[in-house]
This record gives structure tokens, C-alpha cells and sequence, in this order.
């Protein structure tokens, strides 16, 4: 259960609830909870249960997939008022957890348990707006990324992020190995 001044913080990273109306933000304050998820924290594994959701109020995560060679390709990373369309995938389809997630920056997060996040896409028309909006955005990030992989040389990949890293004035950490 949320407490009212984390209720008033939440509602200003999150747009939706805003939006929403007085049953679904009483249902919300009782169903959802706070969570504090350091830098360098796995959040899920591939092939864990999903329990809750989190809809991140500060902080990034990385969702991402790794070869049976050790390579990995990361699927799209998250940050405020937003979340996981594979966490969402997994609980509304049952399933376990189809990649890895982890936090690279300090999140602060709400937590919708998986019981609640179905039952509020059958009930609040803008519960479920929010969440297919959610899906959309991220999977047209996800084909970006096959995209790129797909069809654009590695040199103009690196050049491409090295411009994007330089106007978003982000420092990278990187070597050549």
C-alpha cells in the first residue's frame, strides 16, 4: 500500500494517473507498492515468474538477450513513467520472463502485482489505453533494433551512437575490447 505523500510523487511521473479516475487511483494506492532497486541489480532473468510489474518513477533498466556464445543484443531500455513490455507479456500470457532486466542507473519503481495488472486491462479503459500505448512505443523501438542489426554496417552503428550520446550529453564509458 502506497503512502499519500508517495502517492503525490508517483502522480507526477506518471501521467496515467493523472487521467484516472477515483476507482481505479483508490485501487492503485491499495494494490501497489514502493520499491528501491539499486544500479547493478538483475530484476528478472530469463525464465523467471513475473509477480508484479514496476512502472518506473526515476531511474533506467535494460532489457536485453544473451547467445549461447556470451553475445548480447539489447532489446530497449526504460526509464520514468515508463515500463516493460516484456514483463507485461509475461503476465498477461502466463509465461516465465523472456530475457534479462537490469537496472543500470538507481530506480525508484511502483509495483503493480500480475493479478491486479490483468484485472485493471479487463476494467479501466485507460489502464489498458496505457498499456497498449506501452506496447507500441517499445515495439517499434524493438524493430529499430533489428534494423539496425540487420541492415546497417557496424561503423556507421557506432557513429550513429557516439552522435546520439554527444547530443543527449550522456558520458560513455567504453574501450576497444
Amino acid at each position: 500500500m502506497l503512502e499519500e505523500t508517495q502517492f503525490l510523487r508517483i502522480a507526477q511521473s506518471l501521467p496515467l494517473l493523472q487521467l484516472a479516475n477515483q476507482a481505479l487511483l483508490e485501487e492503485f494506492k491499495q494494490a501497489t507498492f514502493f520499491a528501491r532497486i539499486p544500479a547493478g541489480r538483475d530484476v528478472f532473468l530469463e525464465g523467471d515468474r513475473v509477480e508484479a510489474i514496476a512502472l518506473l518513477i526515476s531511474g533506467v533498466v535494460r532489457v536485453y538477450k544473451v547467445g549461447e556464445t556470451g553475445r548480447e543484443i539489447t532489446l530497449y531500455r526504460f526509464g520514468n513513467g515508463s515500463s516493460c513490455i516484456l514483463t507485461a507479456n509475461a503476465i498477461l500470457s502466463q509465461n516465465t520472463f523472456p530475457a534479462i532486466a537490469t537496472v543500470e542507473q538507481d530506480a525508484e519503481a511502483i509495483m503493480v502485482p500480475a493479478d491486479k495488472f490483468r484485472e485493471w486491462i479487463q476494467r479501466y479503459d485507460l489502464w489498458r489505453e496505457f498499456v497498449f500505448e506501452l506496447l507500441s512505443q517499445r515495439l517499434s523501438k524493438v524493430m529499430e533494433v533489428i534494423e539496425e542489426v540487420a541492415f546497417h554496417r557496424m561503423d556507421r552503428r557506432v557513429a550513429a551512437l557516439l552522435f546520439r550520446q554527444a547530443k543527449m550529453k550522456n558520458p560513455l564509458r567504453i574501450t576497444h575490447q
